[in-house]
């Protein structure tokens, strides 16, 4: 009995070596559980369970190895097993309750070992792992769960700055716009030659800030007018690739297309950004002014901008 509730004790309070598994158990468990049973402690609650049937009955003789007294390690050895199941030595346990069903059915025979409580001993064991298993389950579905939940919020965040961003966009682009509109209204469409300009060049810094808001700062903006009021169509497309980069990466990137737009001489500049592992941004400078390639159509601008300044 002593040595029953000893090894008993050590499964309750005995402590894994190996944080690793330790830590991985209690995660998976809510991260309350005591962590995994050293094997060295499970191999005791073997031991325990298959030497306790044949000590007692030693102990109190053949003759009385059914007596109340005499019996009662079934219940005693169930627990310790038990507990070796809830501290996650599956085997270890299982092992046990094969060696007490073999131990006590030799000493007491089918009969009596299933009457004097084995059958409520391997139960025991048996609930143990369902609930071990269902509030490991319950605790994975929690922690997917909170994993869904903080995905919701950085996408209902996202969603948020992307409306704030563009109501940004949207004023600047009327305070851009929003007087040559007025003046266009009141006088009913009869523009100079001079305003219509002015209109071309509202008319594509709208467009710039719906299409390709990465792609400016003010560097880019005041070498796109300076293009479009030379007479050049400058063209900006946005196709991605350049979230994720540093504050000093994307203003590097940006003098560049600046820098790019102000040497440039063609009738047509189109700036694309790229999801290209190297080249963030294409400058390229056509000849001819529409939109599409005639026959003396040749490109006079090809520059490629590293992502990053290591390429």
């Amino acid at each position: 009995v002593c040595i029953v509730a000893l090894v008993t004790l050590i499964g309750l309070f005995a402590e894994s070596r190996n944080p690793v598994v330790s830590s991985d158990v209690a995660l998976t468990a809510g991260g309350n559980g005591p962590g995994v049973l050293p094997m060295w402690a499970g191999v005791l609650g073997m031991v325990t369970a298959a030497l306790t049937p044949t000590a007692v009955a030693i102990g109190v003789g053949r003759e009385h190895v059914d007596a109340p007294y005499a019996t009662g390690y079934i219940g005693g050895v169930g627990l310790l097993l038990t507990v070796v199941m809830i501290r996650r030595r599956v085997m270890c346990a299982w092992i046990g309750v094969g060696l007490l069903v073999i131990g006590s059915v030799a000493w007491l025979g089918p009969l009596g070992a299933f009457s004097f409580g084995l059958v409520g001993a391997i139960m025991w064991v048996s609930v143990a792992q369902i609930i071990m298993h269902s509030l490991d389950r319950a605790s994975r579905d929690t922690m997917r769960l909170l994993e869904l939940q903080r995905a919701a919020a950085a996408w209902q965040a996202a969603q948020s700055v992307r409306r704030r961003e563009r109501r940004v966009r949207v004023q600047f682009a009327l305070q851009v716009a929003g007087p040559l509109l007025t003046r266009m209204i009141g006088q009913e469409g009869a523009l100079t030659d001079e305003e219509r300009a002015e209109a071309r060049v509202a008319e594509g810094s709208l467009r710039d800030e719906l299409r390709a808001p990465h792609l400016l700062d003010t560097r880019v903006r005041i070498a796109i007018e300076r293009a479009r009021r030379q007479g050049s169509t400058v063209t900006l497309l946005d196709e991605g690739g350049l979230d994720g980069l540093s504050d000093d990466e994307l203003g590097r990137i940006r003098g560049e297309i600046a820098d790019a737009i102000s040497d440039a001489q063609s009738a047509r500049i189109i700036v694309r950004s790229s999801r290209h592992a190297e080249i963030a941004v294409t400058v390229v400078g056509r000849s001819a002014a529409g939109d599409g390639l005639a026959a003396d159509d040749t490109v006079e601008l090809w520059q490629e901008i590293a992502r990053t300044t290591s390429v």
